[in-house]
């Protein structure tokens, strides 16, 4: 299957996004299509058959516009930047409406205030009230009736059908009231022109709101830069930053934005890394050190190998990642989303109900009409389609700007129910940077122990590799037929000598003797984990390493377990080195020796009584990351490791973890809060509305106001900011 993204103009509320998303399913050859009306975004999953001509031909004969989202980097910022030029324009016109509107309403309203109050006739005559009315309509009214026209020609009624059929039937009563020469009769010339008026002000409002709660995508979008220093033979030269290729040298002066993914060659500087991680502080970088696309150089001038480039960047998978996550559906929104496509039609019946009961019961058609109008009015199921894709686009936002990916919406569902969290040790719980600190020699020399074990780590990335190779020092033979041994170790030839480094499990099955092992486990004094050496079947050492735990380990797990949470820690490590670091960060359950299916059992068993995040960055931590109830991964660790996770944390700092819990929880408790919101004005309104409570007037200052809360509280949600401050606070 293909998954296409399209961007859908001329949506206006929840009518319009169910339409277009059942329209892109029954496109023969679609599976699965969902439309997310905050973003105006499509995304449409179908077999490879499937052209974007007949997804766009499907769309358009709906009545809405749709356009292709491009994998060209560039070619889309180009696109996006123009799009966001015409939402731009759009807001500038429906200000200039809105201000227009308001000016000829308020005289409208006051004149007409003795009348509306009951308190005796208009202060102003009837074709005055035309006259201003007609003003409001002419200035108001087309772009509604320009989507309900196209709403009807696509065979769907939506928001705007509901506004033109409210304040249509409101002016053209009014009117023929006038031209027949019925000056005396009660108009309802201000309930159409204070209805447009406070709608347009709602969608200026709402558009605003809108645009603030996708902001921190619009960031990441804009941060890579267009162009590039490029360093040749022949000096250097400006080229477009999508240009470069990977091993290219770069030149990245100071204050300036780095272009692409890449290794320093030379220079030392600080870089600010605050959109791209969260980080707030500078971080030093030195020759050898990795550095990102759309982070900012400090004071010194960098040289830079090429190693990743536009869709291939580390910001260009977290753009993907976050609008992935954006684009997608609670549960609870495809409720609403089934709801909102029978919405329409079933107000129209309502409100043609409420007049022939009034007309026909009641003896009143003017009461009726009235009544029917604010029913029509009230009904717009404009906060209904936003309450869950505004919360979604505001809190994973917020989280991106942080440093937390979201990698989609059904992972806000299962975070918000986690009662336990698991941790990795090394590399996770610690800072992954141990230090070999004992070496015991059963056999040989301690320098052929060395040579020979760092040959066999020599392509390794885990820490302890590193660790060893740093004692070893650059000149090791070579290996060949070196193989990851899962959860045990690694072995591999060495000459003619076959030689494996890993835990106890690996060098009995290898052959050594348990008894020369569990001698010298008894002879080593430091603490740590221990990985034992054979060669050629035969106990030659071992080496023990030590990692210290993370600065704020302490704190974050106090902090969770201060929230309600059980902290476990999982490892791979022995259990005196995994002993010392539960010790040190206050964890009481721990458990040791895993292998990587040990790991996921124990995953299970504890999901089986209580909802488990697992906290890991290694590659034998994929398998537990993809079983938990919920995997979080840190940026620090492996491919693998990030791939099976559901949140990624952007840097290695461990007070991201109850960060991520925490925003999660506020984006489902902010969908939830504007659904009530959303249902209130409508399950409320609509009663009042027929039963001639609410009159039109009030019923459009609702449904409008309904609109902007509905967008004001995930605006909010989108300040939202991680409270580091409290790992801090509890670090023992």
């Amino acid at each position: 299957m293909t998954t296409h993204t399209l961007d859908i103009t001329g949506m206006t509320c929840a009518a319009c996004s169910a339409r277009v998303e059942k329209t892109l399913g029954r496109v023969p050859g679609v599976t699965k299509a969902n439309v997310n009306l905050a973003l105006e975004r499509a995304s449409v999953e179908a077999a490879p058959g499937v052209s974007i001509e007949m997804l766009i031909g499907a769309v358009d004969r709906a009545g809405y516009g749709a356009r292709l989202r491009r994998d060209d980097r560039a070619a889309q910022r180009l696109a996006d930047e123009r799009r966001d030029a015409e939402r731009r324009a759009d807001e500038r016109q429906t200000l200039v409406r809105l201000v227009v509107s308001a000016l000829l309403t308020i005289p409208l309203v006051i004149g007409m205030l003795p009348m509306m109050t009951g308190a005796g006739h208009a202060w102003i005559g009837p074709w005055t009230q035309t006259f201003l009315a007609t003003g409001v309509m002419a200035v108001a009214a087309p772009h509604f009736v320009r989507e309900a026209v196209a709403a009807l020609r696509g065979g769907s009624a939506n928001m705007a059908v509901l506004v033109v059929l409210g304040t249509g039937v409101a002016y053209l009563y009014s009117l023929v009231l006038v031209l027949l020469g019925e000056t005396h009769a009660h108009l309802h010339y201000e309930a159409a022109a204070v209805i447009l008026t406070l709608i347009t002000a709602g969608k200026y409002l709402e558009a605003r709101a809108k645009r603030s709660t996708s902001a921190a995508l619009t960031a990441l979008g804009r941060l890579a830069p267009r162009e590039a220093e490029r360093v040749g033979a022949s000096g250097t030269e400006i080229v477009a930053a999508d240009s470069l290729e990977p091993g290219e040298r770069v030149r990245v002066r100071p204050g300036a934005i780095i272009p692409c993914d890449g290794r320093i060659l030379s220079g030392r500087s600080s870089i600010d890394e605050a959109l791209v991680t969260g980080e707030s502080l500078p971080v030093d970088r030195k020759p050898g050190d990795a550095v990102t696309t759309g982070t900012v150089n400090g004071e010194a001038a960098l040289d830079i190998e090429v190693t990743a480039v536009g869709a291939d960047t580390r910001l260009a998978r977290m753009t993907r990642l976050v609008e992935d996550a954006q684009i997608g559906q609670a549960p609870i929104q495809k409720l609403v989303d089934r709801i909102s496509a029978i919405f329409v039609p079933t107000i129209l019946a309502v409100a043609a109900l409420t007049f022939l009961c009034w007309w026909l019961i009641g003896g009143d058609a003017v009461a009726g009409m009235v009544s029917a109008v604010a029913v029509l009015v009230i009904a717009c199921p404009c906060a209904l389609g936003l309450a869950t894709p505004t919360a979604l686009v505001a809190g994973t936002g917020a989280a991106a700007r942080a440093g937390i990916l979201i990698r989609d919406i059904e992972t806000l569902e299962r975070a918000d129910a986690i009662r336990t969290v698991a941790f990795d040790k090394t590399g996770t719980l610690t800072l992954g940077e141990p230090e070999l600190v004992e070496i015991a020699v059963a056999e040989g020399s301690e320098t052929q122990l060395l040579q020979l074990a760092a040959a066999v780590e020599a392509q390794s990335e885990h820490p302890l590799a590193k660790a060893l190779m740093q004692r070893a020092g650059p000149d090791v033979p070579s290996a060949v037929e070196t193989r990851a041994l899962a959860g045990r170790g690694l072995a591999g030839l060495v000459g003619n000598r076959r030689v494996a480094i890993g835990n106890a499990m690996l060098a009995i099955e290898e052959g050594a003797d348990r008894t020369a092992i569990d001698a010298l486990s008894s002879s080593l004094t430091a603490q740590g984990t221990t990985s034992f050496v054979t060669i050629d079947g035969r106990l030659a050492g071992a080496f023990v390493f030590a990692d210290r735990p993370r600065p704020e380990a302490a704190g974050v797990v106090s902090d969770l377990e201060a929230r309600g949470l059980a902290v476990v820690m999982l490892t791979g490590d022995n259990e005196a080195a995994a002993k010392a670091v539960a010790s040190e960060t206050g964890i009481a359950d721990h458990r040791a020796g895993l292998t990587p299916e040990d790991k996921i059992a124990a995953v299970r068993e504890i999901g089986a009584v209580s909802d488990v995040a697992f906290v890991g960055d290694g590659l034998n931590d994929g398998p537990a990351l993809a079983a938990a109830r919920l995997g979080i991964a840190l940026s620090s660790g492996t491919q693998v490791a990030r791939e099976a996770a559901a949140i990624t944390l952007m840097r290695p700092d461990l007070r991201l973890v109850p960060a991520a819990l925490d925003i999660a929880q506020r984006t489902k408790r902010t969908i939830r809060q504007n659904l009530v919101w959303a249902f209130v004005y409508n399950v409320v309104g609509i009663p009042l509305a027929a039963l001639g409570i609410l009159s039109p007037v009030f019923a459009g200052a609702a449904m409008a106001l309904s609109s902007v809360s509905v967008v004001t509280n995930s605006t909010l949600l989108a300040r939202w900011k991680p409270e580091l401050d409290a790992a801090r606070r509890n670090v023992k």
